[in-house]
C-alpha cells in the first residue's frame, strides 16, 4: 500500500477517459450508481477506500495554496 503523494501519469489519465470500455458502458447505461461498489466487488472498493485516504495528489497541493 503506498503513503503520500502519487505521481500523475498522463498517459494513464488519458487512455482512462478514452478507453473502448468506457465508452461502451456510458453510451449503455451499464454503470452502478455512485456508492455501490461494495456490491460489485467489495475487495477492491476496500482497497480503493484505504488508498484514497492515505495518499493524495499533486493537484490537492494546489487546492490547498489556493484557498489560503
Amino acid at each position: 500500500m503506498k503513503f503520500g503523494m502519487r505521481k500523475p501519469s498522463i498517459r494513464k489519465s488519458i487512455a482512462a477517459r478514452t478507453s473502448v470500455k468506457r465508452y461502451i458502458r456510458h453510451s449503455l447505461g451499464l454503470k452502478a450508481p455512485r456508492g455501490w461498489g461494495w456490491l460489485t466487488n467489495p475487495k477492491k472498493a476496500a482497497y480503493n477506500r484505504i488508498y484514497n485516504k492515505t495518499t493524495f495528489s499533486m493537484f490537492d497541493l494546489f487546492k490547498i495554496f489556493k484557498n489560503k
